[in-house]
């Protein structure tokens, strides 16, 4: 699916190799999260019916590409993602498409707050780390609305790393221990809120996500549906079951995995985490795939 050259043809591609993997899957799944209604993309969209149809009963949060534009521009950290859990416990987003988020690691995950003042918390992560807080990374998406937090975290004397799309990655960089970004902060999607949400059961962190309507619209909406806008999510309350399925596999090479990797016409190579939130695994798993098997049992072309 990578190289087709424009957003469309990505996201199509993603779609169908995904809907061709599940659909095989033995479970009743029901896509909670979905990415069609949002983006306007070919969806396996909320309320599909995923699976054979046998048990277990699990609610399923999917984005078959992170990061339709990164990959129609070759550019770095697009992954596929999807998420499961036990029916029931996965955060219905409603009319709210973005939230707040906040995302650090453990060893930070008690000082995550929306409330207090941006500066204050990176003394404070500084702090807790032992470092200047000239050496503590902020990552959020480049957006206008964040002008005035990129400005504070400056002025505060930390640093800015901005990303074009793909917070679900960020979040996992942000949680892990071996990454220069300690934090993650910005109104993103909250289908990928619930998506991050999902790995961190796995990996440890936490984040904090509060509702955002981007107009009155979408906030009279949620309020008539019943959603308290003020209300602080953690993960628990995204992902709330204790048995959670977490997979990501890298198409663009990126921070957090490598890319899908072509090898002549027959072969590529991918890049995964797959992770479960009961065990605590967390496994990457490197894989080779026969492309023209691939074609003829699914009918998408790869690569």
């Amino acid at each position: 699916m990578v190289g087709r050259g424009d957003k469309e043809g990505a996201d199509q591609a993603a779609v169908d190799a995904m809907r061709y993997m599940l659909d095989s899957v033995p479970m009743d799944g029901i896509v909670v999260i979905g990415e069609g209604v949002k983006d306007s993309a070919p969806m396996l969209y909320n309320g599909e019916k995923i699976g054979d149809g046998s048990p277990p009963q699990v609610d399923i949060a999917v984005d078959p590409l992170e990061g339709t534009r990164l990959t129609a521009q070759g550019m770095a950290n697009a992954i596929a993602v999807i998420a499961l859990s036990e029916r029931g416990t996965m955060f219905d987003p409603g009319p709210c498409f973005y939230m707040q988020k906040i995302v650090g690691g453990s060893q930070i995950a008690d000082l995550l707050d929306l409330d207090r003042p941006l500066a204050e918390t990176l003394a404070l992560i500084a702090e807790r780390k032992g470092r200047d807080i000239r050496d503590v990374m902020v990552v959020m998406l480049d957006r206008e609305r964040h002008h005035q937090a990129m400005t504070e975290v400056r002025n505060a004397g930390a640093r800015v790393r901005l990303i074009i799309d793909g917070d679900v990655s960020a979040a996992m960089l942000a949680v892990s221990e071996n990454s220069p970004v300690d934090l993650l902060w910005g109104i993103g999607g909250t289908p990928e809120g619930v998506i991050s949400a999902a790995a961190i059961k796995s990996t440890g962190g936490q984040l904090l996500g509060r509702l955002w309507p981007r107009n009155d619209a979408e906030r009279r909406a949620a309020t008539d549906a019943g959603y308290d806008l003020a209300k602080v999510l953690t993960s628990d309350d995204l992902v709330a079951g204790d048995d959670v399925f977490f997979s990501a596999t890298g198409v663009t090479d990126g921070d957090v995995l490598q890319g899908v990797r072509y090898q002549g016409d027959r072969g590529a190579t991918t890049d995964s985490l797959v992770m479960r939130s009961r065990s605590g695994t967390v496994r990457r798993i490197s894989a080779r795939h026969d492309r023209t098997k691939l074609r003829v049992l699914t009918g998408v072309r790869y690569g």
